[in-house]
Formats: C-alpha cells, sequence, structure tokens
C-alpha cells in the first residue's frame, strides 16, 4: 500500500486541524493544520487517517496523545483497527468500486457517508443503501461496501474502537480481513 498527499478522487482537499490548550493560560489554540494522507486501499480506494488514540481513555495532558497518534501513524503499524484505541478517517471509494471481499473487524465502527451513496451488505445477505448523512453502526459484524454509482466517488467518514473479544453463540467473533490480511494492524 502506498501512501501519498494526492487523492484519488476529484472531491475538495482535506485539512484536519488539531487543538489544544495553551500551556501558560489554558486558551484554546490550533495545535497544527494537517493535509491528507492518502494510503490506497487497490486501484479505486483510498483511506486517510485523520487522528487515532492508543488508550481506551487517552491522556491529553502534555500533548502525549498527539505524539503518540504521530509516531504511530509514521511507523507504517497501524491497521484498520488501533488496539486499546480508535482510528479516526475518511474512506473514498470510486465509482463502481466494490470492496472486493467481505471481512470482520474486531471493532465498533460508526461511519456516515458525506459524498455519493455507498451500498453496505452483511454475510446474512441483508444490504442497506446509505446516502448523504446517513450512518451505520458496525458491531464487528461480517460486511463488504459498494459504491452505487458507476461515474462518482463516493466518501465515508468512519470512527472505529477497538473492542473487548465478542463471542456469539459459543463462536468468537475475531478479525476476519480474508485475503486483506495486510489491513490489519502490525505488532
Amino acid at each position: 500500500m502506498s501512501t501519498s498527499t494526492e487523492q484519488l478522487s476529484n472531491f475538495r482537499a482535506l485539512t484536519s486541524y488539531i487543538t489544544t490548550n495553551d500551556p501558560k493560560d489554558g486558551l484554546a489554540k490550533f495545535h497544527s493544520s494537517i493535509p491528507s494522507t492518502w494510503t490506497r486501499r487497490g486501484p479505486l480506494a483510498a483511506f486517510n487517517t485523520i487522528y487515532t488514540t492508543s488508550e481506551p481513555t487517552p491522556s491529553l495532558a502534555d500533548e502525549k496523545d498527539i505524539e503518540t497518534h504521530n509516531e504511530l501513524v509514521s511507523s507504517g503499524k497501524l491497521g484498520i483497527v488501533n488496539p486499546h484505541g480508535s482510528v479516526f478517517g475518511i474512506v473514498e471509494m470510486g465509482p463502481g468500486n466494490k470492496a472486493p471481499f467481505m471481512h470482520r473487524t474486531s471493532s465498533l465502527d460508526f461511519g456516515v457517508v458525506i459524498e455519493g451513496s455507498i451500498e453496505c451488505t452483511l454475510d446474512s445477505g441483508e444490504s442497506r443503501v446509505l446516502k448523504v448523512g446517513d450512518s451505520v453502526v458496525q458491531r464487528a459484524t461480517k460486511h463488504a461496501w459498494r459504491n452505487t454509482s458507476e461515474t462518482e466517488w463516493a466518501r465515508m467518514m468512519f470512527l472505529v474502537m477497538d473492542i473487548e473479544k465478542l463471542v456469539v453463540g459459543g463462536k468468537e467473533m475475531g478479525m476476519d480481513l480474508g485475503a486483506r490480511a495486510d489491513l490489519a494492524t502490525k505488532k
């Protein structure tokens, strides 16, 4: 997977703004502004990691969370799920693009369509089409995504949070990335 500030879609380029508190007077200020960095997930898909946390209740003291985020992203080890933490990001899918695999992440994912239209299909065969402003709460279920347009790009925002081990009907619902095991967080 290659990483670049060049995005594949024709959408407006994104910038992330990180705030902090001035240690001298406690007033809020902008710490940094960061242009999007896209990681390709195939010929017509890319992911922009906006921010991560690496513990369930992150400490913001001394900007430790910012340092931890920067180290994790630059390490190249971040996958879809950050163990004991969260990943906040944007996914872009090209026209007609379908996630080529049914997959499950060990996570609680909050997703919102912000451009285009995206279909979510579950391993039961059920599916729903999400349009701009629609959201999905993905609770460690096996699923696949598809951009429903053959001509337009789609963009979705996600917050992915690590979860405790999930057991349903005596079976552990663990991570299942199929042929895309490269999307798992590396140790």
